[in-house]
């Protein structure tokens, strides 16, 4: 990889993203609006997804979690596209897209998605890149058209229907599905937005977080992906099942990061990853929640670029 990076130094963004680092959303936010002047529409799989590309080369392709959108790369895109040709995109009902609603919306309809975008784009092969929900989204794509991958990396998936086969795991299913998923669900076929977010962030974040611990622009990012939440809390199936032995009999590079502060159920599912995936590398980010591609960006784009130079 060193080689190939000094090469390169020579030519001219849970289930959800809820535990917002404060201090850096301002500049993530100036950010953002830099990076929308970049943003194309691609047409595909009856949806309009907002994506933009920086960098030549090799593609990698960011895949935003739950909560989140294209912003959720912002500290990515620069070091990057230094070395690669980046394709960050939001999905189908997240910012800014403005799609339909369907009723059985889930990661499969994501992962066509990405196929779409990807025929759109005359994108073959790629590096894939997904994190929490959008995880989850990449796994379904991995299983389907392995072909079309040159590595995989995953952020703490959210493979939450492996859970009841992991000893303690059905009981911390059953928390996320009373305390959080089914309220959340049911705050939003009422139309009560901002109630949704609150029960989404006592479970994450404690209990009151949502008034109490973030402040109004941090409302706003949330706020501004609360149609991707009600398509995934209200949906008939939001969390396919993902079969183990196709996640076995894939033999694509693979990367697993998870965060050494993450909640229980998730790392529960990255440890039954690791085993069933024996042959993944895997990388632990100090003193990182699941949202450390936020709290701890550095160390997970160094770790992802590292991993990403090897294959």
């Amino acid at each position: 990889m060193r080689k190939r990076l000094k090469k390169k130094r020579q030519l001219p963004v849970l289930l959800c993203r809820l535990l917002l680092p404060f201090g850096q959303l301002a500049a993530q936010e100036a950010d953002a609006d830099r990076f929308s002047a970049l943003l194309k529409i691609a047409a595909v799989n009856g949806v309009e997804l907002h994506y933009f590309q920086s960098g030549t080369g090799v593609p990698v392709v960011l895949i935003h979690g739950g909560l989140g959108d294209y912003r959720e790369w912002n500290a990515q895109i620069e070091p990057f596209s230094q070395y690669y040709r980046v394709l960050d995109y939001s999905r189908r009902y997240n910012y800014p897209n403005d799609n339909p609603e369907r009723p059985d919306h889930s990661a499969i309809v994501e992962a066509r998605d990405l196929v779409a975008l990807l025929d759109a784009l005359t994108l073959e092969r790629v590096h894939l890149v997904g994190y929490s929900y959008g995880g989850l989204t990449a796994l379904f794509f991995a299983t389907q058209h392995p072909e079309r991958l040159r590595s995989l990396t995953l952020a703490e998936p959210a493979i939450m229907k492996w859970l009841p086969e992991i000893p303690g795991g059905q009981a911390e299913l059953d928390k996320f599905m009373t305390t959080m998923w089914r309220p959340a669900g049911e705050a939003c076929r009422k139309e009560q937005p901002e109630t949704a977010l609150r029960i989404a962030c006592d479970y994450f974040a404690g209990k009151g977080s949502y008034d109490n611990k973030f402040p109004p622009e941090a409302r706003r990012a949330l706020m501004s992906n609360i149609r991707e939440w009600k398509a995934l809390t209200t949906s008939q199936d939001a969390f396919p099942t993902l079969d183990r032995e196709e996640v076995r009999g894939l033999k694509v590079p693979t990367l697993l990061i998870t965060g050494e502060k993450t909640l229980t159920p998730l790392r529960m599912i990255i440890e039954e990853l690791s085993r069933v995936m024996p042959a993944a590398e895997r990388v632990t980010i100090p003193r990182a929640t699941h949202d450390m591609w936020l709290e701890e960006p550095e160390a997970c784009g160094k770790a992802t670029l590292s991993f990403l130079g090897r294959h």
